[in-house]
């Protein structure tokens, strides 16, 4: 985040710091206004018939259904979401916000409730256990065109690193032997493995793991702890973990 966008996010928070809790809020008018992208399958994106679905559409149901509320929900593009925060144009933004130092600044977090990290996929038949991308010197190794993962491997000398546009493309060519190995992250890769036919397998984690979690302005203790609660209630009881095994076929609630 640059720093004339962070000072306006701080600025903002300490002219909310005055106002009522937000669960005060939130209880007042019956809904909570959740905000996401509404085109990041399988975390939230459109159907056919134009509700929205997925792993995070979910979880805030489940989240606001707990709070006695009903859901209300803002698509909006990923580049301006935080602002919108800010600004208060929504409560709580559920769409798979890294929690980091910089927006931590900013903004109060809840739990983590859902983990990544980079993740390589291998073919089933494939011997080699390679868990580190230092391995795979000499290699033929796919991930999507400008990615994260592109330029991962692309720091690590000896890696022959092929670009693709799409995922569907990348596992193709893993199946049929063009590659010998793909790198993506470990929710896409648990959703592709869940959905494909093809003979592939997830491989190691080779990064630093990532928690995702529920912004909103700062100076809400009470909505916080009742948020929190409501995830550790939903983690305790299965809730989380089910929702989870729909969308990716593996728990990825806790932390690897």
């Amino acid at each position: 985040m640059r720093k004339p966008i962070l000072a306006l996010l701080l600025a903002a928070a300490a002219l909310h710091a005055n106002a009522a809790d937000l669960l005060q809020t939130v209880k007042a008018r019956g809904t909570l206004k959740v905000a996401m992208e509404g085109v990041y399958p399988p975390f939230n994106f459109k159907e056919k018939n134009g509700e929205l679905a997925g792993y995070d559409v979910d979880v805030a149901r489940l989240v606001a259904g707990k709070l006695g509320l009903k859901p209300e929900f803002v698509t909006t593009e990923w580049a301006s979401i935080l602002a919108g925060l800010a600004s208060n144009k929504y409560d709580v933004i559920i769409s798979q916000v890294g929690i980091n130092p910089k927006r931590e600044q900013a903004f109060d977090f809840s739990v983590p409730y859902i983990y990544s990290s980079p993740m390589l996929i291998v073919r089933k038949d494939e011997k080699n256990n390679w868990t580190s991308l230092e391995q795979l010197k000499g290699k033929r190794v796919g991930a999507g065109q400008g990615s994260v993962y592109e330029m991962q491997l692309k720091a690590v000398p000896g890696i022959e690193v092929k670009g693709y546009p799409a995922a569907p493309e990348n596992l193709q060519d893993l199946a049929l032997g063009r590659i010998d190995a793909a790198l993506n992250d470990s929710l896409i890769t648990a959703y592709l493995l869940k959905t494909t036919k093809l003979p592939i397998k997830a491989g190691a984690r080779v990064g630093n793991t990532e928690r995702m979690g529920i912004p909103f302005q700062k100076g809400n203790p009470e909505f916080k702890a009742a948020l929190n609660k409501v995830l550790a209630d939903a983690a305790a009881d299965g809730s989380l973990k089910a929702i989870s095994m729909k969308w990716f076929g593996t728990d990825v609630t806790k932390a690897p």
